[in-house]
């Protein structure tokens, strides 16, 4: 899904997260002021959504395949739009295969920006039990006390990732938005999906979460890429213990970049870009002046 104002505008690729949880259902209410000043691309990542295809084998999956994927989608986007370089975007699990991409093909961006960074897998998820554990000892909720506790062993042996429904419990996933209540409606009345699109978005979650889990528990993503030669941003919700906070703040403290930012959204979760859509899009302006302030000034010194 391509959509904007004017097809001058710079372009930015987003690259869902999940995996398996496309966006082009919903995201539309999200990103109008977007739409104003850049040309939006999203798009369903392979066995996701609209690309999940019924009679297809999906047993080579990988990050690195929808790495690969990613590429070959910006080189489409460059071929049909004609700017040199997209700005890139990724959420959530698509902080994988995003800074994955940037770190393979860094000419074709012109910089990187990790919305719910992925760092360290399993430091994270002691990070989200720890957040919960508070949570429910704050509100004497013994019973969830003693099962949260109950999965910190297995975290420790990282046999088994931290489960997601006590963050969504204790406020580690949204805060502003009804996520769960926006995708049903997207799903089943938004024209972008018909309802055989639906079939394949719930029949493709199952087989991107079965196929790519494994991999994504024995990432650890900041020893894969160090390093990266273009800007890089990192965006976090204060109240994200999806993708934890702390734990991308530690990435973006270690990653190495001629240029880097952090930046908090204070009344956000796992979704700022959302949650708090209208600062998201002053956000991206303003990286996008310091982007061409610096092309600009490159150009002056080789003149």
């Amino acid at each position: 899904m391509i959509r904007g104002y004017d097809k001058r505008n710079p372009i930015v690729i987003f690259v869902h997260g999940g995996p398996g949880c496309p966006e082009i259902p919903y995201v539309k209410k999200y990103q109008e002021s977007l739409e104003q000043n850049f040309t939006i691309v999203q798009y369903d990542q392979r066995g996701a959504g609209k690309s999940y295809h019924f009679f297809e084998d999906y047993t080579n999956l990988s990050v690195s395949l929808l790495v690969d994927d990613l590429i070959a989608l910006t080189d489409y986007i460059n071929k049909e739009y004609g700017p040199e370089k997209v700005i890139l975007v990724g959420h959530s699990f698509g902080t994988i295969v995003g800074i994955k991409a940037a770190d393979r093909a860094p000419e074709k961006y012109l910089c990187y920006i990790g919305i719910g960074q992925v760092g360290d897998f399993w430091t994270g998820e002691l990070e989200a039990l720890e957040y919960c554990l508070r949570q429910a000892t704050d509100q004497k909720d013994f019973v969830d006390v003693k099962r949260i506790e109950g999965c910190r062993e297995n975290i420790i042996n990282h046999s088994e990732s931290f489960k997601r429904n006590f963050v969504w419990k204790y406020g580690g996933a949204v805060r502003l938005i009804n996520e769960k209540k926006d995708i049903l409606a997207g799903l089943l009345l938004n024209p972008e999906y018909n309802l055989l699109d639906a079939v394949r978005y719930v029949v493709g979650l199952g087989v991107s979460d079965n196929l790519l889990w494994k991999e994504i528990k024995e990432s650890n993503i900041p020893l894969e890429v160090p390093e990266l030669v273009i800007p890089c941003y990192f965006i976090a919700g204060k109240f994200d213990y999806l993708t934890p906070i702390e734990n991308a703040r530690s990435y973006y403290n270690s990653i190495l970049a001629p240029k880097k930012g952090f930046v908090v959204f204070d009344q956000s979760a796992h979704f700022p870009q959302f949650e708090q859509n209208e600062d998201f899009a002053k956000l991206l302006n303003e990286i996008n002046r310091d982007l061409q302030k610096d092309i600009y000034e490159h150009k002056d010194k080789n003149m």
